[in-house]
């Protein structure tokens, strides 16, 4: 399996919805997005998820649909990121030094939402168990 395939991507759908602190903290908000994810240099995010009142209803190899995040790292940043303790400050400092890009979305909103905040960096923990 590579990182963002759409067999990876499917086995991530499986760890967010297993994740009570990710998908039922998501749906307590009824929080509904499309995300992509990927890589900086390419021109479209590698794989997708559709998150629908905190679940993860379809994930896989990015199929061109209309994304509400688009979240890049180099893949060397992803796996680091996978191997540690990624919490918050993990989050703003990869922001921050530009490591970890949002080419969709607000990262300003995201972060400052704890509603959404903790969730994101969770998401983080759940893909490390793909």
């Amino acid at each position: 399996m590579k990182i963002f395939d759409d067999n990876w991507m499917k086995n991530f759908r499986e760890q967010w919805n297993k994740e009570p602190a990710l998908a039922e903290a998501l749906a307590n908000i009824q929080f509904s997005s499309t995300i992509g994810y990927g890589f900086p240099d390419n021109k479209n995010p590698a794989g997708y998820i559709e998150v629908v009142n905190g679940h993860c209803t379809e994930a896989g190899a990015y199929d061109g649909r209309e994304l509400n995040l688009d979240i890049r790292a180099e893949e060397k940043n992803w796996f680091n990121w996978f191997s540690i303790e990624f919490g918050i400050t993990s989050l703003g400092l990869a922001f921050t030094t530009g490591k970890l890009k949002l080419l969709k979305g607000d990262f300003n909103s995201l972060i400052s939402n704890p509603g959404l905040a903790g969730p994101f960096v969770r998401s983080f923990g759940a893909m490390a168990r793909v």
